[in-house]
């Protein structure tokens, strides 16, 4: 039944495919997200995050024993214990977040990753960003502070974690796009749990207790979730351009604030939600802004407008 649903889903178009896979992928983190908040009541955010990488561990083992130590291989060692490190950092930030915030107001403010990215490719890789996409970016920002809205209510420390966290996870998710282009999906995704297990099992030692039964089960499902939502997220990046497929993770804010009402009885409000839209918007347009440079500038335009190394072009091709 598995791979009739993948043979089917592989003889879908691209983009379509993108689409599918990146909707499944913000579904399976929503799940995750509310499944952290609940696990916080119990656990501390460090072996939440030890128990989460050992659950998606052990649901990759199956594939591992059949594809062999040998779908391993990698080159790519040196990028893996950056993600690691970086996405460790990221983790804390966000699990500890969001045993303080309400979920759709971090979800929210999650969404900043992109922009963060972009400020980070300008400022620190001395990427050329112009004005369009600054104030796209700016934008972003002043979304944010809606939602956060400082000098109305009392900015959390929570609220600076989430925002450090979709730091961090901007450029995590440059090194995965790296990391497809000779990587597959599995072989990402069960080597960041390899990396991870050992690296978030000594904080986790220092704040260790032992987990309820019904812990265990959520323990189990944000495994499962976490699993599914990386592979379909990677998969997603692997067969379609980042700027198309990235639009659909923003289903997670209503899939988490539908699960957070019957779970937590929290309902976010409107400002939430108008700094959450405001947010989207730019990020799409960033996203969508570098898609039209990429496709309309020659590929050494292309590397000094969009800061991205350029493809060398197809000679067939080369007279179009």
């Amino acid at each position: 039944m598995w791979g009739l649903a993948r043979a089917r889903l592989r003889a879908l178009p691209g983009p379509l495919q993108g689409a599918i896979l990146m909707t499944i992928a913000a579904g399976a983190f929503a799940g995750m997200n509310v499944l952290i908040r609940a696990l916080s009541f119990e656990l501390h955010p460090f072996q939440i995050s030890f128990l989460r990488v050992v659950g998606s561990l052990v649901f990759m083992l199956p594939w591992l024993a059949h594809a062999g130590i040998s779908a391993l291989a990698s080159a790519s060692h040196k990028l893996y214990l950056s993600r690691t490190i970086v996405g460790y950092v990221s983790m804390l930030c966000w699990f500890t977040s969001l045993a303080i915030l309400p979920v759709s107001e971090a979800t929210a403010l999650s969404f900043t990753s992109p922009l963060f990215a972009t400020a980070a490719a300008a400022l620190l890789l001395g990427e050329i960003v112009r004005a369009r996409r600054w104030t796209a970016t700016i934008v972003g920002f002043l979304g944010a502070m809606i939602v956060i809205r400082p000098g109305f209510q009392a900015v959390e420390m929570a609220h600076i974690l989430v925002l450090v966290s979709a730091a961090l996870g901007g450029w995590n998710a440059i090194t995965v796009k790296q990391l497809t282009k000779t990587d597959a999906p599995n072989v990402i995704v069960i080597y960041m749990t390899i990396y991870l297990t050992p690296v978030s099992l000594l904080p986790a030692l220092f704040v260790w207790q032992w987990p309820s039964a019904e812990a265990w089960l959520m323990v189990a499902l944000l495994g499962l979730c976490g699993t599914i939502g990386h592979q379909t997220f990677t998969r997603a990046l692997a067969v379609c351009e980042a700027s198309y497929v990235l639009p659909f993770d923003f289903a997670r804010l209503p899939m988490v604030a539908f699960i957070a009402y019957f779970a937590f009885a929290e309902i976010p409000d409107p400002w939430t939600w108008i700094g959450g839209g405001i947010i989207v918007a730019s990020t799409v347009y960033i996203a969508r802004r570098e898609a039209s440079l990429a496709r309309l500038t020659p590929p050494a335009a292309t590397a000094s407008e969009t800061g991205t190394v350029a493809k060398r072009s197809d000679p067939a091709k080369a007279g179009k």
